[in-house]
């Protein structure tokens, strides 16, 4: 396409996201420094309306962008926008000052809507996709101890075992030892193989708890409880029931059903690349009006553990909300690293 006619489909976006009003070349001429004649810009417009990048929503002279003209729009921007110093301290601010990794999600699905005006979806750190970064091993009494796992994107698990015999002091000293030179900074797939002969450089009588231990390791870290998302601004969506042809209950219905985000969420962000959905592109009809831009984040590799992002209509302010989402999910990954 050429240069121009982007640089009108450009404008047509932003007017539009900026004010809700379909836009004309009039509006465009007054606005934008596009360097030609008002007729120049209706032909620019009617050749966009064939290819079906805008369209004329009624007999008015405004256009609006198409699903089609939203992606045109998002897959040129070459930058993202930058954040504002204020944005950027109140980013780290929040975050910093958490206590734990639930506190670190709550605030993070918080800042996230207050930061985009649109509904922020979280996801929980995964314990199959993190690293295992510490396990203590702390007998809580003769024949009672607790097995705690530690991962690298802060996840904290805890599981209590009771033995039959009493508790060695020195081979669960020994034990926690060499659960940690085996596994620290493995994969939850790759712990069990990892630990497979633990069992063997213990004397026959300790053997019970060391399998005991090794297994409850693995069987956490196996656990699906970690498929759980946090949402906030679902009032933000409310506030724009105006840009929804239908109402917005479909989309507020799909928001409940976490197994749709969730699934949503991966699809889209395989990596820490910022990803977005447009409109038509969500598999999930009730989503058909909606856009979703999320990305991965934690873990210290491209995949990440979990994924956020945020979801509103299709009238979205793109480049801002890519780069809220980025960013968060950047200083996310810097705290749980932490």
């Amino acid at each position: 396409m050429a240069d121009r006619r982007l640089d009108v489909l450009r404008a047509i976006v932003e007017d539009y996201v900026h004010t809700r009003e379909p836009v004309g070349s009039k509006a465009l001429v007054e606005r934008h420094s596009l360097g030609v004649s008002p007729a120049t810009i209706r032909n620019d417009m009617a050749v966009l309306e064939e290819s079906g990048y805008i369209h004329q929503p009624h007999t008015s002279a405004g256009r609006v962008p198409t699903d089609k003209g939203y992606r045109l729009f998002v897959d040129q921007l070459s930058t993202f926008k930058p954040l504002s110093q204020a944005e950027r301290g109140a980013i780290q601010h929040l975050l910093e000052g958490a206590v734990d990794l639930d506190d670190v999600v709550e605030r993070t699905v918080r800042l996230l809507a207050q930061l985009t005006h649109q509904v922020a979806v979280v996801q929980y750190p995964s314990l199959r996709n993190s690293a295992l970064r510490h396990v203590e091993l702390v007998p809580l009494s003769e024949h009672r101890l607790l097995v705690v796992i530690i991962t690298d994107a802060g996840r904290v698990e805890q599981r209590a075992l009771e033995v039959d015999t009493p508790l060695d002091l020195g081979v669960v000293a020994e034990l926690r030892a060499r659960i940690n030179a085996g596994s620290i900074g493995r994969r939850a797939a790759d712990i069990g193989s990892a630990l497979e002969h633990t069992s063997n450089r213990f004397a026959p009588e300790h053997r019970p708890l060391v399998a005991r231990v090794v297994e409850a390791l693995t069987e956490t870290l196996r656990m699906d409880a970690e498929e759980r998302i946090v949402m906030a601004g679902t009032a933000n969506l409310a506030r724009s029931d105006v840009d929804f042809s239908r109402t917005i209950g479909p989309v507020l219905e799909a928001l409940e059903e976490q197994v749709v985000l969730l699934r949503l969420l991966h699809e889209m962000a395989e990596d820490d690349a910022v990803a977005v959905s447009i409109g038509e592109e969500n598999r999930h009809e009730s989503l058909s009006e909606a856009s979703i831009v999320a990305t991965a984040y934690g873990g210290g590799s491209s995949e990440g553990v979990a994924r956020l992002g945020v979801l509103g209509p299709t009238r979205m302010d793109y480049p801002s909300a890519m780069t809220s989402v980025r960013a968060v999910a950047r200083y996310l990954s810097r705290i749980l690293a932490g």
